[in-house]
C-alpha cells in the first residue's frame, strides 16, 4: 500500500504502468477481471462498462487477442455465474501517438462484437483532444461508441472540445464543466452523460477533499451526471465506497442518490429493453425498501 502514494494523475500513472508488468498470459487479465466483477457482485451491481488499455500491455509485447480474450472470457464468466451484464471499452493512450492508437483501432476492428466503444485516457494534461480527430473520426465510421477522459485536471474547454472535434457520445469525468456557464448549459440541454468518479478525483488532489467536490452542483444544476469507480484497486473505493463518501461529505437526498442511479442505466450502452428491465429493478427495490 505504501507504493499507492500519490498527488496528481501522472505519478498515480508511474505507478500503474508499473503494476501492469505483472499482467503477461490470458489467465491473468482473465483472473483480474473476473476478480473485479467479483467485486461488483458484492456490490450489488448487475451491469457494468469496464475500461482496458492495450496500449499498456501490446507495447511490453504481449498480444492484443491475449489481453482480450481474458477478459472477454471473465465477462462470460461473470454473465453466467455472477449475473452480471457487461460492456467493454477499449481506451488509447493519449500520451502514446494518434498513428500509434490507430493501429490499436486496427486491431479493436477485428474483434467489434466484443468491444462496443472506444475512449481515451492517461495524461490528460498537453493531449487535447484534437490530437485524435482523425482515429475518433476512423472509430465512428467504424461503429463503435466513443467516449474519452476529459476536464478532470484539464480545462473545461477540453470537454468542449470532446463534444465539438471527437463527437463523443459520453464524457469520462468532466468535472470542470462547472467553470463555464455557457458549457453546463449546453450540457444540460443535450443531457449528456457524465461518468464522474468522486474517489479518484480527491485522490488525485482535482479537489482537496470531498467536502469540494462539485457532482451534488452539477446535479443540482440538472446534469446528467453518473457515479463511477475508477481503478478502485489503487484509489481505495468500489462503486459503493464512492456513493457512501459523496452521500456524507455533500449531504445528498435519497432523492438524489435514486436519480444518481438511474442516470447510469439511462446512459449505458444497452438496449432501451435492458434499460427498462433494468429501471424496472431499481423502482421495485425502491418501493420495497419504503415499505
Amino acid at each position: 500500500k505504501d507504493a499507492y502514494n500519490f498527488t496528481n494523475l501522472q505519478s498515480f500513472l508511474d505507478i500503474y504502468y508499473n503494476g501492469a508488468k505483472v499482467l503477461i498470459e490470458e489467465e491473468d487479465f482473465y483472473d483480474l477481471t473476473y476478480e473485479y466483477l467479483k467485486k461488483c457482485k458484492e456490490n450489488s451491481i448487475i451491469h457494468t462498462e469496464i475500461f482496458f488499455d492495450p496500449q499498456t500491455h501490446t507495447s511490453r509485447n504481449i498480444d492484443f487477442s491475449t489481453v482480450l480474450k481474458g477478459i472477454t472470457r471473465a465477462l462470460e464468466d461473470g454473465k453466467n455465474k455472477l449475473k452480471i451484464s457487461s460492456n467493454l471499452i477499449m481506451c488509447f493512450l493519449r500520451h502514446l501517438s494518434q498513428e500509434d492508437a490507430f493501429k490499436t483501432l486496427e486491431q479493436a476492428c477485428k474483434f467489434k462484437s466484443k468491444i462496443i466503444g472506444i475512449g481515451l485516457d492517461s495524461s490528460e494534461l498537453g493531449n487535447p483532444p484534437k490530437k485524435f480527430k482523425e482515429v475518433y473520426n476512423k472509430a465512428k465510421k467504424e461503429g463503435f461508441k466513443l467516449v474519452a477522459h476529459a476536464g478532470e485536471e484539464a480545462s473545461y474547454k477540453y470537454i468542449n472540445d470532446a463534444l465539438d472535434i471527437l463527437n463523443v457520445n459520453r464524457v469520462d469525468h468532466g468535472v470542470q464543466a462547472i467553470q463555464n456557464e455557457d458549457l453546463m448549459k449546453r450540457l444540460k440541454k443535450d443531457q449528456t452523460a457524465l461518468t464522474v468518479c468522486p474517489l479518484s478525483n480527491t485522490k488525485l488532489k482535482v479537489f482537496k477533499n470531498m467536502s469540494e467536490h462539485t457532482i451534488k452542483k452539477m446535479l443540482d444544476y440538472g446534469l446528467n451526471v453518473t457515479v463511477n469507480s475508477d481503478d478502485p484497486a489503487y484509489f481505495g473505493g468500489y462503486i459503493n465506497d464512492n456513493f457512501h463518501a459523496i452521500t456524507q461529505s455533500l449531504d445528498l437526498t435519497k432523492e438524489d442518490i435514486i436519480r444518481l442511479v438511474k442516470n447510469s442505466f439511462n446512459s449505458s450502452f444497452i438496449s432501451k429493453e435492458q434499460k427498462q428491465q433494468y429501471l424496472n429493478q431499481v423502482d421495485e427495490f425502491i418501493s420495497n425498501y419504503k415499505s
